[in-house]
Formats: C-alpha cells, structure tokens, sequence
C-alpha cells in the first residue's frame, strides 16, 4: 500500500497553498498554508542551531500549544526527531529525558521555566517560545519553503518515553513512516474527511495526542483544535466553537467529562465519535447517552508491537480482536502458554480471572523500533518465546535463546472464546494512573528515602473505572509508628515526584512479606490490596490529606468496582 511508505514531512508539504482553516487555538485560527510555512520556517532555525554531528533531536516540553505541531512539522521536514518531555516529571528525572534523548535544542515556555530551575544540562540551547526574543529569531527564517530535507520513510521521527519494569522511562523510537501509515489507517478506519476537525486535548507528549489524533488530521487535511491542557468543563465549549467532530481520550478523562453537571443542550454538538482506550462500556454507554457520540476503545502500543482493533460484533467491554497483521495471544509469563479463554458470569463478570489473565503478546512480525539507547530493554520486550503446544522444544526457530523472540506489550488482558479481546490493566511493575506510565521502581525510590521505612513496595491496584491506582507498602523501623501528617508533608517536598506518583493507598506493614528466595511477594501484596488485615491509610479523591481505611469505606469502593465491572481485578 502505497501510504505505508510516506513520510510525515510530504504530508506536511502537501498543506502548503491549502488556505482552509487549519488551526484552532484559544479563539484564533489560522490556515493550514500558514501551519506549514510555520514549520518550514522552524525546520530551517532547526537546521542552523543543531551543533554539526549533533543527533537531530529536538526536545519539547510544551503544553499544548500551536508550537507543538509546528515543531512536529519542522521535525518532520528537516528529518528531524521530537522527543515529547513530559512536564509532570521533576528534578534530575526531568533532566535525565532530555540528555538521555541527546536533545540538543529544547523548546518550551515560560510556564515551564522554573522545571529547569537548577538542572544541569550541558549543551543544550533552550528556545522560549512566547518571548519577543523568540519571535525576533524566527522572523529570520519567514520565507523558507517546506522542502525535502532528505527524510525518508526509515528516519526517526519521534521519541515518545514509557515507563516500564526497567525503572526509568524508555524513549520509543517512531520512524516517518510509521506515524504516516498510522495516520492512513485510521482516516480509512473512522473514515475521517478533510472537513473534520480534529480535538487535541490530550497531551501532546503522549502517543495518544499525536499519532491518533494528529496524525490522522494531518494524513486526511482535517483541522485541528488544540486546548492547553485538558478541561472537563471547556470541553464541550471548545468543541462546539471549532466545529470538532473527533478527539481521543483516556478513560480518566471521559469520567471527568461525565462528572460535569448535566445540561439539556448537551448534544447538540458536532462529535461524531471519540477514539482511546480504558473507558469502560458503563462509561462509554453513557457518554454516547449524553453527549450524542461514540466511543470507541482501541489497544496499540507506542511501541508498534501490537495492535488490537475494534470490528463489528466486538462484545460490550471487549477492544476486539488483534491486527491482521498481528498473531496475538494472552500468556501465562511462567509457564510461557497461552492462558484458557474467559469465562463469564451472566452478568458479564469474569469468572475465572486468575487463569484467564496474562500478558498480551505478539508472536508474530512486529512494527517495533526499538528504543533509544536502551538494548537491555529492547531485549526485555522480544525475549524468547516458549514453543505452542504441539511445537518443537525451547531453542528452535522462533523459540527460547533465538533471539528472535515475541513482542511481549507488558499489558495484561484476558480472551473470550470468540477471540475478542479485554483490556485488564498493567504488568507488576507498571502502573497506568490518569494515562500516565509509571514504574514502581522509581516511585520505590524516593518512598525509601522517608525516615521512618524500613522497607518499602509499590505496585498496582486498580483503580474502579480505568486504569491503576499507586498502592504502597511500608514496613517500618522498629520503635516508630506510622503518622499522616509527617508522611504527607514529607511527599510534597519531594523534588522527583511526579504529580500521578504519590499513594492513593498505604498498607502498614510490621514486616515485608517475601518469597522463598527473599524477594518481596508483590503478587501477594497486589491480590489482597486494599482489602487486607494490615491497617491501610488512604488519600480520597480531592482530599489533601491520609485517613484510615475503614470497612464501610471498603464497602463504598467494592460497590464502586462492581458497578463498573472490574471487581474480578481486585484479586489478579
């Protein structure tokens, strides 16, 4: 096909004399021949900043602002890379994306200025956007024309960092021609047109924002509408002033939008459909009640590794089935076997959970790129495989020590008979909360470092409609008893912890529990949770500080998971 082999740079090119509107952003609007003259003229700065040798890196650490695009753009012309950098990060975590990423220009603005407050970063040149000095640079380059820089489909296009067992975030490398097809495939699949509007108000440091909701745009020339940062209560209105007709999502942010006052008038609005993933079919239900349009759960990777596609027939709950171009499959990561298919009660509960889950796995060709400087954890992700049952032993083609092993996603999900296919949330050591990838690993860290832990473990619950919840375990010194207020107190002053890192839940424990190999049992931990014998503190929702869980509170939550179906995943 011939869109698989494009690259984002002639997509971009293609816009140039296209005088429709192009851009939407906090009441102006400009074309798309303005977008792309913008990203020709920041293409040639880029070009004349990189120090010569230097990795075609640019970092950006933006909300989302029209610079977003015009750098993706100008990425793309000059064969150039984005590494997103994601603001919530602090510290020398923060420091360590943007030089592990060799980004030698980093753009941003004032809002985020004080994040680099002390950071060493050697070499690095920071352009600030909404500064007159900023805009007296790029009136240099007003003129430049969108030209080929030499890209091609194979050039590095985007680093996008997920986090994972490995501790500190991973950059996924994305080629040109990757995010082109990926573009391609779904204006075919959701059949966008040139005059939709496009709603981008996920983060653009994400892979959501930019190759579901961008790219697609950008491969049909259908506008865009950006909006800083996500708002529950701007959504609608910003909506309906754009004309937008498609956005993405994560689940956290469609149950903000239902937790909005009702109004009469809320359908009447131009959305036709909305794609993402860990809504939940209770939330998705009703938001298409309410708002008048479709959600549509979907499961790929950043990584490219896999992919999972809604198709006609896919049961309530279900995301579908895998890519034709994939051979997925749930596995047991023990035993290296495909897990037996699910088994629902007649309300739709998963009855048999703890055999029916594992880890989604694509044995088959992946369009995984690797990662940025990280071998170790490219090999984590195509370990070797286990042969099928009927197969030939560990060590033959495509089996154990090949090297030539599977793509495993680190994302857990469970099959029905027919081969559909359910989301159930993260791998042991990862954590998605609010749509952000975290590592246990590293929140461990910097709990370690309070006063009074003489151990510590952090891991997953899940959370009651989408995703995961931070739940920590504490085993104290001896002689010292657990207090709120200090704990509290001493989580806000922690330079590297992210604004999703700190514990919904606390379990106070005397001593950790451990394997017989002297390993923390964090299955053990993550199967009781919250529901345990050990006295567990929590932080509600909106509440500044920590207060005892108790059984009514118990009660609430569990009645809250039911509601929602995910009641089964209390005990994965």
């Amino acid at each position: 096909m011939e869109s698989t082999r494009r690259t984002v740079g002639e997509l971009v090119r293609e816009r140039w004399g296209d005088h429709r509107p192009g851009l939407w952003f906090e009441g102006g609007v400009v074309s798309h021949h303005q977008v792309a003259a913008g990203a020709a003229a920041r293409a040639a700065l880029l070009a004349e900043t990189l120090p010569s040798g230097a990795e075609p890196h640019v970092g950006v650490l933006l909300d989302n602002t029209p610079e977003y695009p015009l750098w993706l753009g100008a990425a793309a012309l000059a064969g150039a890379a984005v590494a997103g950098i994601n603001p919530t990060r602090r510290g020398p975590e923060l420091a360590r994306d943007i030089l592990h990423t060799e980004c030698r220009v980093l753009v941003t603005e004032r809002t985020h200025l004080p994040l680099l407050d002390g950071l060493e970063l050697p070499g690095v040149r920071v352009l600030v956007t909404d500064t007159a000095a900023y805009a007296d640079l790029l009136k240099t380059y007003e003129g430049a024309r969108p030209d080929a820089g030499g890209a091609g489909p194979d050039s590095r296009f985007l680093l996008l960092f997920t986090s994972g067992s490995t501790g500190a975030p991973k950059a996924a490398i994305c080629t040109q021609g990757r995010i082109a097809a990926a573009g391609h495939s779904l204006v075919g699949h959701f059949g966008v047109r040139a005059d939709d509007t496009h709603y981008i108000c996920m983060p653009m440091f994400h892979g959501n924002a930019v190759i579901a909701d961008w790219a697609p745009a950008l491969a049909a020339g259908a506008g865009i509408a950006l909006r800083r940062r996500f708002s529950a209560s701007g959504f609608l209105p910003d909506v309906r002033a754009c004309g937008a007709t498609y956005f993405t999502y994560v689940g956290r942010a469609v149950q903000y939008l239902l937790a909005t006052p009702a109004r009469p008038d809320d359908r009447d609005n131009p959305l036709r459909l909305g794609f993402g993933t860990e809504a939940g079919a209770v939330d998705a239900a009703a938001f298409e009640k309410r708002f008048g349009a479709r959600l549509v759960e979907g499961y790929g990777s950043s990584e490219g590794g896999a992919a999972v596609q809604r198709v006609p027939g896919t049961p309530a709950g279900a995301i579908g089935r895998a890519a034709p171009s994939d051979d997925l499959a749930v596995i047991d990561p023990e035993t290296r076997r495909e897990c037996p298919p699910a088994v629902f009660a007649g309300d739709g509960r998963l009855l048999n959970g703890a055999d029916a889950i594992g880890e989604l796995v694509n044995r088959g060709t992946s369009l995984f790129e690797g990662y940025w400087r990280n071998p170790e954890a490219e090999e984590a992700r195509r370990r070797g495989a286990s042969p099928r049952p009927g197969e030939g032993g560990a060590g033959e083609e495509g089996g154990a020590g090949t090297g030539k092993g599977w793509y495993w996603t680190g994302d857990l999900f469970y099959r029905d008979a027919e081969g559909f296919l359910y989301f159930a949330g993260r791998s042991d050591d990862r954590l998605r909360v609010d749509s952000e990838n975290l590592a246990a690993a590293m929140i461990e860290n910097i709990l370690a470092r309070y006063e009074d832990a003489a151990a510590v473990a952090v891991y997953a619950v899940p959370d009651p409609v989408a995703g995961d919840q931070v739940m920590a375990t504490l085993a104290l010194k001896e002689g010292t008893r657990f207090a709120p207020s200090p704990f509290a107190r001493f989580l806000l002053v922690q330079p590297d912890l992210g604004t999703k890192m700190a514990p919904r839940f606390l379990r106070i424990v005397e001593r950790m529990p451990v394997t017989a190999t002297n390993k923390i049992h964090r299955v053990a931990l993550r199967r009781e949770g919250f529901r345990c014998a050990d006295p567990v503190w929590w932080r509600p929702p909106g509440e500044p500080s920590y207060r005892r869980l108790t059984a009514a509170d118990t009660d609430e939550l569990v009645a809250r998971y039911r509601a929602h179906g995910r009641e089964e995943l209390l005990t994965r």
